[in-house]
This record gives C-alpha cells, sequence and structure tokens, in this order.
C-alpha cells in the first residue's frame, strides 16, 4: 500500500461492489467470471476503483489496472492480498494463467513460470511445486490399493481389435514404454476400462491420472476409487489423482480471451505443453493414450492437439476406436460417460446403464440411488 492508493476487498453479494468490478473489468476489455469467490479493489485518493484482482480456489485471476498506476506496484500488493486471502481460506498452491507478456510482472511478484505457449502462460507460487507433488508417484512406487467397491471380472473387456501387436512377453518388458492416460470418469464406464486395458497391455507401467477438480457430478474420491477398484487386476496400472497441473476446461480461465479466440484449443494446448515438457519426463512417460472421440467437440479438439505436440516432446500419440452396446432392435451405439449420465437422470439404474458400466460402478449406482 502506497499514499498513491488503497486496497479493500469488494464484497461481491453487495450489487453496487459486483457491478462496480464487472463495469471496470468492461473497461479493459476483460470479462468477469461467475465462479470468483473473492475480489480486492484498488482505489486512488478519490476512492475511484483503478484496479481490481480476483481468485477462485487456487486460481488468482481477472486482474486490471489502470495506466495511471503504472510503476506504483499495485499489482504487487493485489497479488499480496489476494495469497494472504487464499491462505486463509486454506488454498496454498495457487497459480495464474495470464498472457506471455505479463510473466515478468508476475514473476516480479514471486511466481515461477511452469510452461506456456504462444497464446497463455501458466505461473505457481512454489518454486517446485510440481516436482514435489508428484514425487512421490513418479518413482513407480504402486500407489493403487484395495478398492471400496466390488472387484470387476475382466470377462466384458473389449478386445483389441486385429492387427494389433500382442502384449509384450518378459523379455520385451524393458523395451516397452511407460504409458499415460488422462480421464475424468465421470462416471467410469465400460469404455474407460477398455481403453485402459488395450493401453496397458502395450506398456511396462501405465499411469492414469484421474481429474482431480470436483466439478463432475460424480466427486473425485468416488471417481477414483472406482477407477482403483476397477482396475485392480492389472498390475502394471497405477492410479493417481491429476493434481493442480493437468488443467481441466472447467477452471481455464477465458476473461483476457478476445471474441473469437478458441477457448478449448488455447487450455488445450497449454495443458499438453504443460504435461509433456514437466510431468512426462518425471515419470519416463513416453506415450499416452486416448479414445476417439465421436460427439464433443472440445474433446476431439483435445485430440487433435496432442497428435500435434506430443510428438515434439518424443511422446507417441495412439487413439483406439471407441467400444459400442448393442440392443435389441437398436443400432450400435459407442458408450460414453455423458451416456450414462442422460440415462440416469431419465430413469435412474436401468438394465441399460448397468450394461454400460463396469461391476465396481454399478455396484455404486444401485447403492448410491438406493440412498437417495
Amino acid at each position: 500500500m502506497t499514499e498513491e492508493f488503497s486496497i479493500h476487498e469488494l464484497s461481491l453479494r453487495f450489487p453496487h461492489d459486483r457491478e462496480m468490478l464487472i463495469r471496470f473489468l468492461a473497461e479493459h476489455h476483460l470479462a468477469y467470471e461467475e465462479d470468483i469467490e473473492a475480489a480486492f479493489g484498488v482505489f486512488d485518493s478519490e476512492e475511484k476503483l483503478v484496479g481490481c484482482g480476483c481468485c477462485a480456489k487456487k486460481l488468482l485471476k481477472c486482474f486490471a489496472v489502470d495506466e495511471s498506476l503504472r510503476g506504483q506496484n499495485a499489482l504487487g500488493s493485489l497479488v499480496s492480498r489476494l495469497v494472504e486471502n487464499r491462505f486463509a481460506a486454506g488454498f496454498y498452491d495457487l497459480f495464474v494463467i495470464t498472457r506471455p507478456k505479463n510473466e515478468a510482472l508476475f514473476t516480479s511478484c514471486g511466481f515461477y513460470t511452469l510452461a506456456g505457449t504462444a497464446e497463455v502462460l501458466m505461473l505457481e507460487n512454489r518454486r517446485d511445486g510440481l516436482t514435489r507433488f508428484y514425487s512421490g508417484l513418479a518413482d513407480g512406487k504402486p500407489v493403487q490399493k484395495p478398492g471400496v467397491f466390488s472387484q470387476a471380472p475382466d470377462s466384458f473387456l473389449h478386445e483389441p481389435s486385429a492387427g494389433c501387436k500382442p502384449a509384450p512377453d518378459s523379455e520385451q518388458a524393458a523395451k516397452t514404454p511407460v504409458g499415460a492416460i488422462v480421464m475424468n470418469c465421470n462416471p467410469f464406464t465400460k469404455g474407460h476400462l477398455a481403453l485402459i486395458t488395450y493401453a496397458a497391455a502395450r506398456c511396462r507401467l501405465l499411469y492414469i491420472f484421474v481429474v482431480e477438480e470436483d466439478r463432475s457430478q460424480f466427486p473425485f474420491h468416488v471417481r477414483l476409487a472406482l477407477v482403483k477398484e476397477g482396475t485392480s487386476h492389472l498390475p502394471n496400472v497405477f492410479v493417481c489423482p491429476s493434481g493442480p497441473y493437468m488443467i481441466s476446461s472447467a477452471t481455464f480461465p477465458t476473461y483476457f480471451l478476445k471474441e473469437g479466440e478458441d477457448a478449448a484449443k488455447i487450455q488445450s494446448e497449454l495443458d499438453i505443453t504443460l504435461f509433456a515438457s514437466r510431468i512426462a519426463p518425471l515419470f519416463k512417460i513416453t506415450q499416452r493414450f486416448a479414445g476417439e472421440e465421436p460427439f464433443d467437440p472440445v474433446t476431439r479438439s483435445y485430440n487433435d492437439a496432442m497428435e500435434r505436440i506430443l510428438p515434439d516432446y518424443g511422446i507417441s500419440f495412439t487413439k483406439i476406436d471407441r467400444i459400442s452396446s448393442d440392443g435389441p432392435g437398436k443400432a450400435s451405439t459407442p458408450i460414453s460417460a455423458s451416456r450414462v449420465r442422460r440415462l440416469l437422470a431419465e430413469g435412474g439404474v436401468t438394465d441399460e446403464v448397468l450394461s454400460l458400466v463396469p461391476p465396481c460402478t454399478a455396484a455404486y449406482l444401485k447403492e448410491s440411488y438406493q440412498e437417495s
């Protein structure tokens, strides 16, 4: 704080403060984001709003400062107040996603660059945060523990298509790659299990990173437990939390994007660059797998980005066809988590729903929907 300005927390529950913040961001060609949990304003001697910064969980965002404040360290003061706020709320690992031109501004505020693309940059407040988070997983220690649901048999697993190479024998094991799949599993379906089984047969180790961000219908702890239980018969599969370093489209800030910019493309390129440049080397990952995406354009765009970016880092990308389910008089339809969620919303736990999920997920659905 200096004599030229003061910083106060904005009360977003009050229309006056909220509308003032929205207007100020708009004046700077930025958008207000509804998930903002706290916001601070910089005010001049006449109590006019001349700067702002906001936060949502671990992410600091929606920064804007008037030209009149440049050179007065208003950003540094804003960041300090936001960090204090987040620490008080129990968030200690903090992140900023911004334009590359702002890198020096945030590194001068104690943040460290993780990865960047031509459009965006990601920074964190700990120099060794990423390495520290993954250090317990990247040494090959089994992180998979017995699940809390009944074990799934492998009788329904998808068989690799004709012409695919068989699983490596013991003499070839040392030559086979370490692979990875990043999954949301909302919920865990037979389609997910088919992809994991296919990849596990072609890898010495296969890491499954379950997206940790809790913005799905099924909570993270449930999704993680179901994947662990459903893959417990695969000895080379290790199920891990994704941590905050695998960027969800649900949490990627778009307030600074211009009209016409493709948010999904920008987010996916940053996420894949961070994975390939910082995460994959820790685990010695050289192959990544994904399922074909016939429906969701965002996921399809993400797959396209993996095909473009991963080879630049020495990581191959394998995409397999989704398995489908057949019903009497029905056309074959790919199995997807979105289909399961739609059927659950329409009719609850039906025979059709149960035919799309492994026994561990079926047991969970029966129990949870019975309780509700």
